[in-house]
């Protein structure tokens, strides 16, 4: 009989996303998770079985916690303005260590094909059906872009939003796309 399994997989991933966040990207390796939690390198491998296999558990934890906020706010079967919405909604009210996270391991991501090519098809899906015919469409993909960008600013450290400033953002883009009420073109 083979032994159980002693290694916390959350925990791994809650070390892996702490390097990212203090290291950045270049910082992460199974040798330093192994490291932070002082274990060794083949309990890391067996969890994960490689640094890429660690990633996408961890983009992975994070898309789910995305898609549940954004499932939340959406609902079961959102148009295209809807998903724009409710995008814009769950970034603006993604708490700032997520987010984060969120950034640091896209910073992550970014550095194979594969991971960029899957990132390059979830921002397309986004948008992807608004009718861009329409004022109402045009202002959608903006606002999502605008959303995006406010997003990469703060959590890359490029520009100080405190959280004021960061609701006051999003208000105002979310009046902007709306016109409050019309969803009209």
């Amino acid at each position: 009989m083979g032994r159980q399994r002693s290694i916390d997989r959350d925990k791994v991933l809650d070390t892996a996303e702490e390097i990212v966040a203090t290291q950045g990207a270049a910082g992460l390796t199974i040798d330093s998770v192994a490291k932070a939690m002082g274990i060794s390198k083949g309990g890391v491998q067996y969890c994960f079985g490689s640094k890429d296999a660690l990633i996408d558990a961890m983009f992975d934890r994070w898309g789910k916690a995305y898609e549940q906020v954004f499932d939340n706010i959406a609902g079961s079967e959102p148009d295209p303005l809807t998903i724009v919405q409710a995008h814009m909604q769950a970034t603006r009210s993604s708490d700032q260590a997520s987010s984060a996270k969120a950034a640091g391991l896209m910073a992550t991501l970014i550095q194979t094909p594969e991971h960029l090519d899957s990132t390059r098809e979830w921002y397309r899906s986004r948008i992807a059906g608004l009718d861009l015919t329409t004022e109402q469409g045009r202002k959608a993909r903006l606002a999502f872009l605008a959303t995006e960008g406010a997003f990469m600013l703060r959590f890359f450290g490029f520009m100080d939003i405190d959280q004021q400033e960061w609701e006051e953002m999003f208000g105002d883009l979310q009046k902007w796309v709306l016109n409050e009420t019309d969803r009209k073109g």
